[in-house]
């Protein structure tokens, strides 16, 4: 076995120090917005942030829910099993997503202005029966991709610092339940920012250390050579002259269309999503998801180029941790590719920026699926069919013990995966086994007014049958026998997403048209309530102080409507070219051509990807402190107010006074 690079101490010092850290910044943040913001915790701002978040941030906050373990982890696992076209498929099969839902988070705002989740619209579109359908789908979303979050995670604490792996299952939660139940989805937003912001740095480290300063690689050239002799050593079967550095990759994009597939269901059916479409400004929904979705790409790009690749450049040094051998399937399939990688370049510092990058993409997606688990328990289930006449007070009781319950289910649900042998990289590749039959009925909720609630309720669940049919038999007639390992195997896991992705197309035009065709006129979701937290206002705050706490007068919910619209358009039209690029124009010429990279084109390839991640530093880095500024000097003019200035000598009405004077938040997001 394999000593750790760093000590247990590093581990709980980071999972735990770093966790309470956060929860502690959030209540200071909190007592800082209500003392200079008039900013209440309602069980509307708990879920919302007052639909006021603006664009750079619902970016930055994108790319930090969508920065799973995974997209650092598995990423780099599959550039180490197919080489460069790994990164690509990962990167550009992962965007896609994002793109697309940024129409549907437009057409949401549009239809149901009030919502605080999807499954609201859903219910308000079909009724009960299909609102319960939907809500479980959306649960084992949020199960399964919480699972893979904290799976990742804790296979990477304890490989680089031997902490327990069940310890870690239990304990990387902590700090996220925690900062969540003080700042609620404005916490992930906060959170998410500095998140962002970490890994990018971090990512910025690796790559300039091996592309640039590295004495044992240092430059694309020295990796492109490497890469050459991997490939006569262990060549790859189905690629392109056995090649590391070619896009021609037979299981590379069998795992492109497992991805593309997949991850529809992740962010199509996880409330997450919906709850940041929801928080975001009207204006701010559009630019903010497509600017989060570029943004993002670069991450998975450049971080499986540079460490997927490097391992395999450097297993062959006596630096490389499991030199002589390579690294087991197993190994790849946890997650350890980075790690190892890291470790091989930078020593103790690599593997403290592995663990600080990893509990970062953790915790930051682990919150946004606490919310949205939160939400859909207060909104979907408690105040729906228990006490839909329930203040706002008792909202944000059930909002707060479903945080903690959902964190505690989560790490004991993790910790049995663990032993089961359930990895990371696993979970990644079944999700959409299970979630993605759901996809399709739910946008065309929104897109499309003839869907029925027969085909909108019974498409999922026969969807899922027909998929873990397609999923089990495949890997029963490919091994003739039913294990983790068979069904792990690419085959069965693109027979599984692909059907589940793809037989609602057959489903919802037959139960459409067999049991009558819909003419909804979408007035329903227009009616769906904000909750009422007049019972929480107290002293001197009114509700209409509160960002988002009342409706918009008619005037203003008018032009909204009219900005919606003509983004839908602009929004439409966008994503369909983004996705023609990504999926088709850049990367299968490359595929057909079986073209192997030469020394200045791997040069240019990895330039390419530094740039890329430059501009994603600067729209989720540096954008959102620049047009938050006067929020920010704004609060800070405030604290020094107090700190200089007695109470007794101010204005009698000087709450007053801050209150109009200082709306602007310092979440770098409320009316500045």
């Amino acid at each position: 076995m394999i000593k750790p690079p760093l000590g247990v101490g590093y581990g709980y010092g980071i999972v735990l120090g770093l966790g309470f850290l956060f929860a502690f910044g959030m209540m200071l943040i909190t007592w800082i917005l209500r003392r200079y913001n008039n900013e209440l915790q309602t069980s509307e701002l708990f879920s919302t942030a007052g639909r006021t978040v603006k664009s750079v941030l619902v970016a930055s906050a994108v790319v930090s829910s969508w920065t799973w373990a995974a997209t650092l982890l598995t990423s780099s696992g599959v550039a180490y099993r197919y080489g460069v076209s790994g990164p690509l498929w990962y990167a550009s099969g992962a965007t896609v997503q994002i793109l697309w839902f940024a129409t549907l988070a437009i057409e949401l705002k549009r239809r149901a202005p009030n919502a605080h989740t999807f499954l609201e619209v859903i219910r308000a579109r079909y009724g009960i029966y299909t609102h319960i359908v939907f809500i479980v789908f959306g649960l084992m979303t949020n199960i399964l991709v919480t699972a893979m979050l904290l799976s990742g995670g804790s296979a990477v604490v304890t490989s680089l610092t031997g902490m327990p792996t069940t310890a870690a299952c239990f304990l990387l939660p902590v700090g996220v339940v925690m900062y969540t139940l003080f700042g609620g989805i404005k916490a992930t937003f906060l959170t998410d920012y500095v998140h962002t912001f970490t890994i990018l740095i971090i990512i910025f480290i690796f790559a300039f250390t091996v592309y640039a300063t590295s004495p044992i690689l240092g430059s694309p050239g020295a990796v492109w050579e490497l890469l050459q002799k991997a490939a006569l050593e262990h060549p790859v079967a189905g690629n392109a002259q056995g090649s590391y550095l070619t896009m021609q990759s037979r299981e590379g994009i069998i795992f492109f269309v497992i991805n593309i597939a997949g991850n529809f269901g992740t962010v199509f059916c996880d409330n997450g999503y919906y709850n940041k479409a929801i928080a975001a400004h009207p204006v701010s929904a559009l630019p903010g998801y497509i600017m989060g979705g570029l943004s993002w790409f670069a991450i998975p790009w450049l971080c499986a180029t540079t460490m997927g690749l490097s391992a395999l450049a450097l297993e062959g040094n006596p630096a490389f941790p499991t030199y002589p051998n390579r690294l087991s399937d197993a190994q790849v399939s946890a997650g350890l590719v980075l790690p190892n990688s890291a470790v091989a370049l930078l020593g103790q510092g690599g593997a403290i920026c592995t663990l600080l990058m990893v509990f970062m993409a953790v915790t930051s997606a682990s919150s946004a699926e606490l919310i949205a688990v939160s939400t859909i328990f207060t909104y979907d289930i408690y105040q729906t069919y228990f006490d839909p006449e329930a203040p706002g007070h008792r909202l944000i009781y059930v909002a707060h013990a479903s945080v903690i319950g959902f964190g505690i289910f989560m790490a004991g649900f993790a910790t049995a995966l663990f032993y089961i042998g359930i990895s990371m990289t696993y979970l990644y590749l079944m999700m959409g086994v299970i979630v993605s039959s759901a996809v399709i009925p739910a946008t065309l909720t929104l897109m499309w007014k003839r869907q029925n609630v027969v085909a909108a309720t019974a498409t999922p669940i026969l969807g899922l049958f027909c998929s873990l049919t397609a999923w089990l038999v495949t890997a029963k007639r490919e091994s003739g026998s039913l294990s983790v390992a068979s069904t792990y195997a690419n085959n069965p896991m693109l027979a599984g997403n692909v059907v589940a992705l793809l037989s609602p197309v057959l489903f919802i035009p037959i139960l459409t048209y067999a049991f009558g065709v819909d003419n909804y006129d979408y007035k329903s979701m227009e009616s769906i309530r904000r909750g009422d937290d007049s019972d929480i206002a107290a002293g001197n705050i009114h509700l209409e102080l509160v960002p988002g706490a009342t409706n918009p007068p008619e005037v203003t919910a008018r032009d909204e409507r009219a900005m919606l619209k003509h983004a839908s358009k602009i929004a439409k039209a966008t994503t369909a070219g983004m996705t023609l690029i990504l999926l088709i124009l850049w990367p299968i010429p490359l595929y057909a051509s079986g073209y192997v990279f030469s020394k200045p084109f791997f040069t240019g390839w990895v330039v390419a990807g530094i740039m890329w991640l430059f501009f994603s530093f600067c729209c989720v880095g540096l954008f959102p402190l620049w047009q938050g500024r006067r929020g920010l000097i704004a609060t800070f003019k405030a604290i020094k107010l107090d700190f200089n200035t007695s109470r007794e000598a101010r204005n009698p009405h000087s709450d007053n006074r801050r209150g109009r004077g200082y709306r602007e938040s310092l979440d770098l997001s409320i009316d500045s």
